[in-house]
């Protein structure tokens, strides 16, 4: 015969009261989650809608169809702004990689006074924007600046350094230099950090010289943290706005696509114009970046 079975103990559910509560949590994300919707995501979804309108307030959105897009295409100032835009990414990215890189080299040291040098170096990362190149403007000003007072004592006389091509496309590149070179030197200090000495050594006992071992050993293995920090400060210097606008005034002379992107949207009222140059600008964006994701295995250790 067969035993009857028992029958299970009914399951007690417990009812979570107080900050247990699921509803507690939602009610805390709530207003990150309502910020992120109004703020960014609905920004983002109706920029390439408006894109597609004819805008210019005080007049109605009107349909446009791509017509935005074939302006930008035989506008000679977006084409001028695309061009800057592309020699300051040029100048920027690896002047920053390669000095970042560098000064990590020279202060992954164990010595006296290195901690201050790395506070000094980094300290800039923590100063606004906008007072940074508040104060870039002073140093820079043509009449009564700085650097061409100290040039003026030389016999040299110094170029407007704010509204002259190239000189201000070349200051805007130093300045920010200085101010973000301070985050990538310690990211890069950090991966240093992490390689293991042993490898270091088995590579010497093997006769390479200082220079095969940085080439052969030292960026290999480091070059995740090479790619990402790659990746950031190209997307960063393409989004770069603030310092740019503050310390040129939003000339000519430095008019990178996003202040091109902020004279037609907030100056000139052309608001489908503007969407069409984010647009752009976000495409141009997400195709270097999967660009280099793809590429990543060429060169990423631990990458196949």
């Amino acid at each position: 015969m067969l035993k009857a079975r028992t029958a299970a103990p009914p399951r007690v559910v417990k009812r979570r009261r107080g900050w247990e509560s699921p509803w507690v949590g939602f009610a805390f994300v709530a207003p990150f989650m309502l910020g992120l919707t109004v703020l960014f995501l609905g920004p983002v979804l109706a920029v390439p809608v408006l894109s597609l309108l004819n805008w210019v307030l005080p007049d109605a959105p009107t349909w446009a169809g791509f017509s935005n897009y074939a302006r930008l295409a035989r506008d000679p100032e977006v084409l001028r702004s695309t061009w800057i835009t592309a020699l300051f990414v040029a100048g920027l990215v690896p002047l920053n990689i390669g000095l970042a890189l560098g000064l990590a080299l020279l202060l992954n040291v164990k010595a006296r006074g290195v901690g201050l040098f790395r506070t000094l170096l980094f300290s800039p990362v923590v100063v606004p924007l906008v007072a940074w190149a508040l104060v870039w403007r002073f140093v820079l000003q043509p009449d009564f600046g700085l650097v061409n007072n100290l040039l003026g004592r030389i016999g040299i006389s110094g170029p407007n350094w704010l509204f002259e091509f190239p000189w201000a496309l070349v200051a805007v590149i130093v300045s920010m230099v200085i101010e973000h070179v301070g985050l990538n030197m310690l990211i890069f200090l950090a991966a240093l950090q992490g390689v293991p000495r042993e490898v270091h050594e088995a590579a010497v006992i093997d006769g390479a010289s200082r220079g095969q071992v940085f080439w052969k050993v030292t960026l290999p293995m480091i070059s995740p943290t090479v790619f990402l920090t790659l990746v950031v400060t190209i997307i960063g210097a393409l989004k770069a706005f603030a310092p740019i606008y503050v310390l040129t005034g939003g000339s000519d002379s430095a008019s990178v696509l996003m202040v091109q992107m902020f004279k037609n949207g907030f100056k000139y009222f052309d608001f489908g114009y503007a969407s069409g140059i984010a647009w752009v600008l976000f495409v141009v964006m997400l195709l270097l970046t999967v660009g280099q994701w793809q590429m990543r295995k060429r060169w990423v250790h631990y990458e196949s």
